[in-house]
């Protein structure tokens, strides 16, 4: 963190090193989203109905399913917010770092941002407003998706394709 702080910062002119360290935390950031994707596509689904369901039960179909209780909403909440926000401050920080124009960094920090915030404000807006809120849900995950996903691969690219400088 002590290299952020040094003014001019590039990532693709960092120590190969710490860049090496940076790819390696961007793999397994990466490897969490992938299981993030694989909790949503399998135990969630990605119809309007099926995330409704998850969130408020049915009884219609094969299987009961229970409403989600405010304090399952809380528990995972409240871990959730702060391992993303922990997660998107590296990443927004090792992106900020790279040589991508500056409106673009803005844009997908904001999507990445606006996505990561809808999906932990969706579930609850599912459950206690509206089913008709799971297009919140499925769209915030669109966002964070698509935004981390810019985040990790322009990042990861200056990582492995910097100059190198001996380091």
């Amino acid at each position: 963190m002590r290299e952020f702080g040094k003014g001019g910062f590039s990532l693709k002119r960092a120590p190969r090193r710490l860049r090496l360290i940076y790819a390696g935390f961007l793999v397994l950031a990466a490897m969490g989203f992938a299981t993030q994707l694989g909790f949503q596509i399998g135990r969630i689904g990605l119809t309007h109905s099926a995330i409704a369901t998850f969130y408020r039960g049915s009884e219609s179909g094969d299987v009961m399913v229970f409403p989600k209780t405010a304090a399952q909403l809380l528990e995972v909440t409240h871990a959730h917010a702060f391992v993303m926000a922990v997660v998107f401050l590296i990443l927004a920080h090792l992106f900020v770092s790279t040589s991508t124009p500056e409106p673009l960094k803005m844009a997908v920090l904001t999507v990445a941002f606006a996505g990561t915030v809808a999906d932990l404000a969706s579930p609850w807006l599912v459950r206690y407003e509206a089913a008709s809120c799971a297009w919140i849900a499925f769209a915030s995950w669109i966002a964070q998706g698509a935004g981390n996903l810019v985040l990790l691969a322009v990042s990861g690219w200056e990582c492995l394709c910097g100059e190198e400088n001996g380091s």
